[in-house]
């Protein structure tokens, strides 16, 4: 039993509050919570997204994050960690560690987690197209650290869906990259069990410039093709489902996120039921949340410090497990420590301070709450038939229908700002003529020679007939319908770089 709460002026605040006949927390179909005490007998996870330059470099944030009291690492990858290209491929020029951490190989994840007992943190990794690879040199990190698999846990994203239809860092084709994906379903439900293999994304599609109800509706629907995906090879829903997750974004409009988040568990537990889920920790939807970033202004860029806030607690109150809140220079470049630092205090006063975790679902029987996450369903499932009726997500994808829907919002959303009609404080109404904030972080450029140096380095020191060999079995692999995790994992212990991993992938699958 959790300790009794009481308001600063003395009042018990009860567990869970509800009217006769009203929904349970904790019980299907989840809408106002997956566990019946929520917060009440465990906060969410402060996972605080971090990344730049060199593993060294990123490490250090690392170490400065869990001291300031956070409580879960998220990796952000440069773009040509993500897209499968090493530091020194000329693709990667200019690219080299600006928006994530430059992984070339197991050496630089070694480094990245130097200090840092892997079997003692959860650890998110925003990491798509090579998610496998990057899974495999965490798996091999963790076995060098003799730590017990089975109870490693944290998330990989692994969503390639979302990438075809509003990110764009995808390199095979739809059908080779749902492989990968229901490979490491399989691989780890065996060899992974605590690890969450893929975290369905919103995120992006909200970034992109979707409504909420586009956010819901296609994050969904690429959740059910992943079922599906999972169930044709031969996994029970039963088991691969518990280690589902999803990262929603959060903006402005407090209220209707919070119903998005309520919406989205029903949604899920219903979605689940019909394809056959009958363990109630398979037909729960278990979400990361991040403040939207596309919501930060490069104007008056304080501002940005009360839109966090607002969004930070609308995610609360609408249940997430796990959150991350933005720096409020992130407009402007990667965010400083001080930043960082405001951003994760804001989690930690939402949480000791404001009371939003005493009771769950605080909201719960608002006429307005209720009544919106009922019309947000409705609006969301009228999407989700759509899809459907195209086959599902990945006809829908390659119909280009999801890309326009998104596009088409985006379109009307910027429309609506410039002719003033949407208020956007700072930007278009209540302007300054204002300084720029001068202290903004800056990745340098020299940082590719550094990563260079390093891959010619472990080229000299590695066993290269032990690589050749491994990458060879890798391509006959993948010119068949084993499982890759296996020989990839093989592949990274005995130093195999990302790049080389990813073009035998290329030469079997092509790109998209």
């Amino acid at each position: 039993m959790t300790e009794k709460r009481f308001t600063s002026s003395g009042i018990e605040i009860k567990p869970v509050y509800k009217g006769e006949g009203s929904e349970q927390p904790g019980e299907f179909p989840y809408t106002r919570g997956i566990q019946a005490d929520m917060y009440r007998g465990k906060l969410w996870t402060m996972r605080q997204y971090a990344g730049f330059s060199t593993a060294e470099e990123s490490n250090q944030r690392y170490h400065y994050l869990l001291k300031q009291g956070t409580t879960g690492l998220s990796v952000a990858f440069d773009l040509p960690t993500q897209i499968g290209y090493d530091s020194d491929h000329e693709l990667a020029e200019g690219e080299v560690g600006k928006v994530g951490v430059a992984i070339d190989s197991l050496k630089d994840i070694e480094i990245l987690f130097d200090g840092i007992t892997l079997q003692n943190i959860t650890t998110s990794m925003t990491i798509n197209a090579t998610a496998s690879i990057l899974l495999a040199m965490y798996v091999a990190l963790a076995k060098k650290q003799g730590a017990d698999l089975k109870q490693i846990s944290g998330t990989i994203q692994n969503d390639i869906l979302k990438e075809y239809a509003a990110r764009g860092t995808y390199i095979y084709p739809p059908s080779p990259s749902m492989r990968l994906i229901t490979d490491v379903f399989e691989w780890c439900s065996s060899e992974l069990p605590k690890w969450n293999t893929i975290s369905i994304s919103g995120y992006h599609i909200r970034e992109a410039g979707s409504t909420a109800v586009q956010e819901l509706a296609f994050t969904l629907a690429n959740g059910k093709a992943y079922l599906q995906a999972a169930q044709s090879k031969g996994l029970d829903i039963n088991v691969f489902a518990k280690r589902l997750s999803f990262f929603f974004n959060c903006h402005n409009n407090f209220f209707e996120e919070i119903a998005k988040f309520r919406a989205a568990r029903r949604m899920w537990a219903h979605i689940t039921k019909q394809l056959g889920a009958t363990d109630p920790s398979a037909q729960k939807l278990r979400f990361h949340t991040q403040t939207g970033g596309s919501t930060l202004t490069a104007q008056q860029p304080l501002n940005n410090i009360v839109r966090v806030s607002t969004q930070a607690m609308a995610a609360v109150l609408g249940g997430t497990q796990s959150l991350h809140t933005n720096g409020y220079d992130e407009a402007l470049s990667l965010p400083t420590e001080e930043a960082a630092k405001i951003a994760l205090r804001t989690q930690q006063i939402i949480a000791f301070e404001s009371g939003a975790a005493d009771t769950v679902d605080p909201l719960a029987g608002s006429y307005f709450i209720e009544e919106l996450t009922n019309n947000i369903e409705t609006a969301a499932q009228i999407y989700i038939d759509k899809i459907d009726a195209m086959g599902g997500s990945v006809k829908a994808i390659e119909q280009d229908y999801m890309q326009q829907e998104i596009a088409a919002s985006a379109y009307q959303y910027q429309n609506e700002i410039e002719r003033g009609e949407r208020i956007l404080v700072g930007v278009n109404k209540f302007v300054d003529e204002e300084a720029h904030l001068t202290d903004v972080f800056r990745v340098d450029d020299s940082i590719r020679i550094h990563q260079i140096e390093k891959l010619k380095q472990l080229k000299e020191q590695r066993v290269q007939r032990d690589v050749d060999l491994l990458l060879a079995d890798l391509r006959v692999a993948a010119t068949g319908s084993e499982n890759l995790m296996p020989h990839i994992l093989r592949a990274v212990e005995a130093y195999a770089t990302l790049g080389e991993i990813a073009d035998v992938l290329r030469t079997v699958f092509g790109e998209y």
